[in-house]
């Protein structure tokens, strides 16, 4: 689904190297309400008139923001490239990586995301705010740097040979992103060592939702692994529990595993599709003012849940994740999540290009602040580096007796299941 005029998107945490880009926080795409522009500095003007006015952070990283004004309409300027130069320039005084400009080509780009299907090597990227380095959020499954071995929190140190200390996420998607068939290398550094990955740019098309029946000592059990929260996600997901229930599975185990996020209303709707009441997340601006999503009743199953989370759980899946946990729908089990939960307007600006700015940030129901932080899982799980190569070189495993984080979360479905059975023949004088 190309996004043409407004909507909801998880995402400026991470850029999809692919035709695409955004996951991670939400994103409010509207058009601007100026006219075409041609003028350089009525360019800068915009981007500046935005913040001003939209920023979530009224202190503007400690900035005189009007004498950021002065100093860049007081300069020259005598091509578009110049403005654009100038606009990065101004944004880097934020101190936020999210806030960030896009000239006309990356910001078409940037609104094929969540169609479903990528080019490119596959990988979601943000700027890690401590290290200003370039870091892997999350291989996106079925993809080449997925294949390739390619894990959430690696560093990218090079780019086919080019060093990218200093580089924005901008720069790097355009040196990764390519047409099919074509090569880049990936230069990674993880646990202080160094190695090349030779990938071949490919198309992925996207299926964000995999379920199958597992059969325990205690009966028909769901599992089912959200790989995304694409346009597809919700009816995918609302299917797959329709079709679980209907073979009589007693519990669920949803597993968020590097899941990077996607659209905010896709987060949403899969939350009421396991919550009957109470609220999902809301939302913080510059106000302090709160919007929050609730649930409608409308839950498909009641029955027990267990989650898997992990490093490379962002966004979308924190909030679903940390909705049900506070709402005590769900268990947690696995490692902390990535901490990404800001929420990103999307503008198009004068002369076709394109402005990302932080608005707010979200907040879990019981008022935790998702980005930084993470969702903490009620079980840790730790699995090493070995055993997450394992499962990335072969998928059939994950979720099977050789993935230690999903035996967990069985062991501790199965507790769960048999405990309703307990309460519910209790109850029933059996």
């Amino acid at each position: 689904m190309a996004i043409t005029k407004r909507g909801l998107v998880l995402g400026s945490t991470a850029i999809a190297l692919s035709t695409v880009a955004v996951t991670g926080a939400g994103v409010h795409l509207s058009q601007s309400q100026a006219f075409i522009q041609n003028s350089p500095k009525e360019l800068i003007d915009e981007v500046w008139q935005i913040i001003n006015y939209q920023y979530v952070d009224t202190s503007f990283n400690a900035q005189d923001w009007q004498a950021v004004r002065q100093e860049y309409l007081g300069k020259s300027y005598k091509t578009q490239e110049d403005a654009y130069k100038a606009i990065r320039e101004m944004l880097e005084k934020l101190g936020d990586p999210y806030t960030r400009f896009m000239d006309p080509e990356e910001f078409k780009n940037m609104q094929i995301d969540t169609s479903g299907e990528l080019t490119g090597v596959g990988i979601q990227i943000a700027k890690d705010e401590e290290t200003d380095q370039l870091m892997v959020i999350s291989p996106i499954e079925d993809s080449p740097a997925f294949d390739a071995g390619i894990l959430a929190k690696d560093i990218i140190i090079k780019i086919d040979g080019v060093s990218t200390k200093g580089m924005d996420v901008n720069e790097a998607v355009k040196l990764i992103r390519g047409k099919p068939g074509t090569p880049v290398t990936l230069t990674i550094q993880r646990d202080q060592g160094e190695r090349d990955y030779q990938l071949v740019r490919a198309r992925i098309e996207i299926h964000p939702v995999k379920a199958h029946v597992e059969n325990s000592s205690i009966g028909k059990l769901g599992y089912i692994r959200l790989t995304q929260f694409s346009a597809q996600a919700s009816q995918e997901m609302r299917d797959a529990i329709k079709k679980l229930e209907d073979q009589q599975v007693q519990g669920y185990i949803l597993d968020l595993r590097s899941n990077p996020g996607g659209l905010l209303y896709s987060s949403i709707d899969i939350a009421r599709m396991w919550l009957d009441e109470g609220a999902i997340v809301s939302t913080v601006d510059r106000g302090g003012e709160k919007e929050r999503k609730w649930a409608n009743n409308n839950a498909l199953t009641n029955k027990p849940l267990v989650i898997l989370v992990d490093g490379g759980s962002a966004s979308a899946s924190e909030i679903l994740s940390g909705a049900l946990q506070d709402n005590d729908r769900a268990v947690l089990v696995g490692t902390k999540t990535f901490g990404k939960g800001l929420v990103q307007s999307v503008r198009s600006l004068g002369d076709g290009s394109g402005l990302a700015v932080t608005i707010a940030k979200y907040l879990t129901p019981s008022g935790r602040d998702i980005n930084k932080h993470g969702i903490e899982p009620d079980f840790v799980v730790e699995m090493d580096e070995a055993e997450r190569k394992k499962l990335q070189s072969d998928r059939e495993l994950i979720g099977t007796n050789q993935d230690l984080q999903f035996n967990k979360a069985l062991e501790i479905l199965t507790q769960k299941v048999q405990a309703q059975k307990g309460s519910s023949a209790q109850a029933t004088g059996q």
